[in-house]
C-alpha cells in the first residue's frame, strides 16, 4: 500500500498509517476517490479529522495550488480488496458516484467489497453511498432498482440502512466532487444518496458476504445508451 501527498510519495505500512490516523479525533475513508477533490475539501473543513482517499490509480489527483492538508492521505488500493492497513480505522466512509468494478461490486454484492466495508470501520461507522443514473444505465440498471439492490447489499453486510434519498441539483452543486458538479449542470442529473451505520463489524472471513444476483437490470439497448451518454469520462471525473 502506498500513501502519497503533493510532497514526495511515501510508503505506509500498517504501523505507519495506524499511528498517523490515531492522532486524529475521527477518520474518514473515501473509496474510489478519483481526482481527490472530495478528500481535499473534507480535510480542510475539519482539521481534527483524518481523511484517506483510496483508488486503484492516483495519477489523476488534482494539483492544488495549496499543499495537501496534513490530515489528508491517498492510498493506492482496490476497493474490492482493501489492505489490512485500513482495517478498523474508519469512523466514516464514502463512495461517491462509483462506476466500473466498484459500482459492479455494490450491485452484485461482491464478497471482497462487503467484507472490506465491514472490517474497514469501527462499530458505528457512518457510510454514505451516492449513485447516479448515467453510471447505472451503463451497468444495465435502473436508478430505483439499483438503489434497492444496494440497500439489500448493505443490510446483508451488517449495516443499518436509512431511506433512499433523491439528490436534487442543489444537493449536487453543494457536494464537493468533480462528478457531482458535472451532474448538477448536465443533461441527466438524477442521483440518489443512501446512508447507513455499521452495527455488526466482523473480520475478514467471518462469513460469506456474497448475495444472490438481483433483478432490475435494464435492456442491453438502455445500457448502450448509457454508455454513449458517458463515453469519454475519465477515471478522475467523479
Amino acid at each position: 500500500m502506498h500513501a502519497t501527498t503533493t510532497r514526495p510519495a511515501r510508503v505506509a505500512d500498517a504501523a505507519t498509517i495506524a499511528a498517523w490516523a490515531a492522532g486524529y479525533d475521527a477518520v474518514m475513508v473515501d473509496l474510489g476517490t478519483g481526482d481527490g477533490r472530495f478528500v481535499y475539501d473534507q480535510a480542510r473543513r475539519c482539521p481534527r479529522r483524518a481523511v484517506i482517499g483510496v483508488d486503484t490509480c492516483l495519477g489523476n489527483l488534482r494539483r492544488s495550488a495549496r499543499s495537501t492538508p496534513d490530515n489528508a492521505r491517498f492510498v493506492v488500493a482496490d476497493g474490492l480488496a482493501l489492505p489490512p492497513e485500513l482495517h478498523r480505522l474508519a469512523t466514516a466512509a464514502t463512495i461517491n458516484f462509483p462506476w466500473g468494478s466498484l459500482l459492479t461490486g455494490l450491485l452484485d454484492g461482491d464478497a471482497g467489497l462487503l467484507t472490506g466495508l465491514r472490517v474497514l470501520g469501527r462499530n458505528g461507522m457512518l457510510l454514505a453511498v451516492r449513485l447516479n443514473a448515467g453510471a447505472l444505465a451503463e451497468a444495465g440498471w435502473e436508478l430505483g432498482a439499483a438503489g434497492e439492490r444496494v440497500v439489500t447489499t448493505l443490510r446483508h453486510a451488517g449495516f443499518s440502512v436509512g431511506p433512499i434519498r433523491a439528490m436534487g441539483s442543489s444537493m449536487l452543486r453543494d457536494l464537493p466532487t468533480t462528478w457531482a458538479k458535472r451532474l448538477a449542470f448536465g443533461r441527466d442529473p438524477r442521483a440518489i444518496e443512501i446512508t447507513a451505520v455499521l452495527v455488526e463489524r466482523g473480520d475478514a472471513g467471518h462469513r460469506d458476504c456474497a448475495i444472490p444476483a438481483g433483478r432490475g437490470r435494464r435492456s442491453s439497448g438502455d445500457a448502450v445508451a448509457g454508455r454513449r451518454e458517458r463515453e469519454g469520462r475519465l477515471d478522475a471525473d467523479r
